[in-house]
């Protein structure tokens, strides 16, 4: 019997169900989602060498224009204090010109590639300080971990690929490599140049490439981690719900509370219509108020008992009739009118009640 116990315990909390969708948005909250950072790598590295391909022109144009002027301008200034506060503020605008517009394409991408992932998300969890962070033991655990090892392989295939690539480019473009030595200066920079852009392009694709698994296993390792057990979805049903326990007693408590109001009521009705042990039904009729009697109370068997022996004490008058009692405890809830169907047969009780209350 024990060892029942131990492993229902052990089944209840092992994590075999999915993640609900409060689980979800608690550790999205947490910044806790399924995000690839090689998704991001690639992009922005493409989107850097994209945009070098179209304005890598305009930009070697500035950067000549820089060394010209540098040559023919600064190197020619006598060195004071005033004379380098100037070229250093000149060369800042210049690099401002030249770097500004690839940082931004690499923050758009970057902003880009993490929308494309997990949307809109703004959070601050992960920046708050957790010291279980320098715990050792906690790091050698995650050293030698299976998620260590995958991302191991996952540099060693990045690298393999890379280079394969680059060596590719190099190799279909040899000829053009051999004769770099023999050209002039501006032709041999616009041939690196061109071989750059080209292996920074391909290997770019190859890694957005390498990326879409990496995001499927990201993915794949965070379901795996935000599972739960059945206990914990009863915990969360508890949170959300409240204890199942305290909403019987609650909903007990309210009955009780009805329970009173209906037998504070008998005391006024006008008659009891009794079945005569299991049913009793307390009828009022005021016109000021309805057109026809209203059901104030009524109760099966220990609540009928409870009804005929308050309707006693204060001297109400009790009719039995079977049919009709069932009838209006089946169809008439309290506080509502009787319907038509009913109106003759009670009419004649409530008319034999007034009779019986004029000669007392």
């Amino acid at each position: 019997m024990k060892q029942l116990t131990l492993n229902l315990q052990f089944f209840a909390g092992e994590k075999t169900e999915k993640a609900t969708p409060k689980k979800r948005q608690d550790s999205k909250k947490k910044g806790q989602t399924a995000k690839s950072q090689d998704v991001n790598t690639a992009i922005g590295l493409l989107a850097v060498f994209g945009f070098l391909s179209f304005f890598s022109s305009q930009m070697g144009s500035i950067i000549l224009a820089t060394f010209r002027h540098t040559f023919s301008t600064y190197m020619l200034m006598d060195v004071t204090e005033a004379n380098v506060q100037l070229v250093l503020m000149d060369i800042l605008k210049e690099l401002v010109f030249l770097l500004g517009p690839i940082m931004l394409v690499a923050l758009v991408a970057g902003i880009a590639a993490n929308l494309l992932q997990v949307g809109f998300m703004f959070t601050t969890e992960p920046l708050q300080p957790k010291l279980e962070k320098l715990d050792p033991i906690k790091g050698l655990k995650r050293i030698f971990s299976i998620r260590a090892i995958v991302e191991l392989m996952k540099s060693i295939l990045k690298i393999g690929f890379v280079g394969v690539i680059t060596v590719s480019v190099l190799w279909m473009r040899f000829d053009e490599v051999l004769v770099l030595a023999h050209q002039s200066v501006a032709s041999a920079l616009k041939t690196i140049g061109s071989l750059t852009l080209q292996m920074g392009i391909a290997a770019s694709l190859a890694l957005l490439f390498l990326s879409l698994f990496d995001f499927l296993y990201q993915k794949y390792d965070f379901e795996k981690n935000i599972r739960m057990s059945k206990q914990d979805l009863k915990d969360e049903y508890k949170n959300m719900e409240g204890d199942p326990l305290i909403k019987s007693k609650i909903k007990q408590k309210q009955r009780e509370m009805a329970m009173s109001r209906m037998m504070q009521e008998v005391p006024k009705a006008d008659v009891i219509i009794t079945n005569p042990t299991h049913y009793a039904i307390a009828l009022k009729y005021d016109e000021t108020n309805a057109d026809a009697p209203i059901v104030v109370a009524k109760g099966v068997d220990f609540m009928a008992q409870k009804i005929k022996l308050i309707a006693g004490n204060h001297k109400i008058v009790m009719v039995e009739n079977r049919p009709l009692a069932r009838s209006l405890y089946d169809q008439v809830e309290i506080g509502e009118v009787i319907p038509d169907d009913f109106f003759k047969a009670v009419a004649e009780i409530l008319a034999y009640v007034y009779r019986i209350k004029q000669k007392i």
